[in-house]
């Protein structure tokens, strides 16, 4: 059935004279959603370089809370418009675009079907360099950081930014590290990585040498040979040092920290994913700074 975006000249029966077009029949107009092209009949533009394409309820609504200005354009089911009218009425009072479409539109916009029936274009927000957070503590504040060595799972560093925002801590990311945030790491932190710091880091040795000279400890996390974690002794300011989720973390990194620790468990399995042993390790700082 054509609709109001077929803009197609009617078909003529056949075997008689053309007829005169019928008028479109009046519909209640909606001010809440744009009348809905066919699936796949209209192509969403693709996101910019300079922006990134986020997808779930909590991250998309995340940005809306934070920073509703880096919001370029939003893709929805009809089903979302109640959830997400503050955020649809923003869009309409500062012009940003936003689309009602269906299921296979959302799904081939976010590449997964995991959408939650909201996709947004974004902003990205670069990595601030090193210098700059350091910059930021007051004298004997403390702080807790967690710096990535080769993590490169999006779905890892996902569930690593949701335990570092309940945490309250900063994530470096080494400064050839290719991680950097996706849709689907956004929608697995459920909104937390609007609330994390990410850093990125110079050389290793630069970046060590101003983590201390800022008062930090440098505590490696191993697998095994290291100081039982429940028994170390505590740190005002300390970053753990995170190893990658295969082969584990760089033997130079490990031996140039000032810590190595590890947790200690049954012995029934090997070792915990880094991302649930990321959130042992913050939840016992954590535990300590509050004593």
């Amino acid at each position: 059935m054509a609709g109001p975006w077929d803009n197609r000249p009617p078909r003529r029966p056949s075997g008689g004279p053309p007829r005169a077009p019928r008028p479109p029949a009046q519909r209640e107009a909606r001010p809440e959603a744009a009348p809905r092209p066919p699936a796949g009949s209209d192509t969403p533009r693709p996101a910019h370089r300079d922006e990134l394409r986020l997808y779930g309820l909590n991250a998309v609504n995340a940005v809306f809370a934070r920073r509703p200005e880096a919001i370029r354009k939003v893709y929805l089911l009809e089903s979302r418009i109640p959830a997400l009218k503050p955020l649809l009425a923003w869009c309409v009072k500062h012009r940003v675009g936003y689309r009602v479409v269906e299921e296979v539109d959302l799904e081939r916009l976010a590449a997964s079907a995991h959408h939650e029936g909201v996709v947004a274009d974004v902003l990205r927000i670069e990595p601030q360099p090193l210098a700059d957070w350091l910059r930021q503590f007051a004298p004997g504040a403390p702080a807790l950081a967690i710096w990535l060595d080769g993590v490169g799972n999006p779905h890892n560093f996902g569930a690593i930014l949701r335990s570092a925002a309940h945490f309250g801590a900063a994530v470096l990311l080494p400064a050839r590290s290719p991680l950097a945030l996706s849709g689907a790491a956004a929608r697995v932190a459920e909104g937390g990585a609007e609330a994390v710091p990410l850093v990125r880091l110079p050389e290793s040795a630069l970046a060590m040498a101003q983590l201390r000279e800022a008062g930090f400890i440098l505590a490696a996390t191993v697998v095994r040979g290291g100081d039982d974690l429940f028994a170390a002794p505590p740190a005002a300011r300390l970053v753990y040092v995170m190893g990658a989720e295969g082969e584990g973390m760089d033997a130079g990194l490990a031996a140039a920290c000032d810590r190595r620790l590890s947790i200690p468990g049954s012995g029934a399995v090997e070792s915990l994913n880094v991302a649930a042993a990321t959130a042992v390790f913050l939840a016992q700082w954590t535990a300590r700074a509050r004593r």
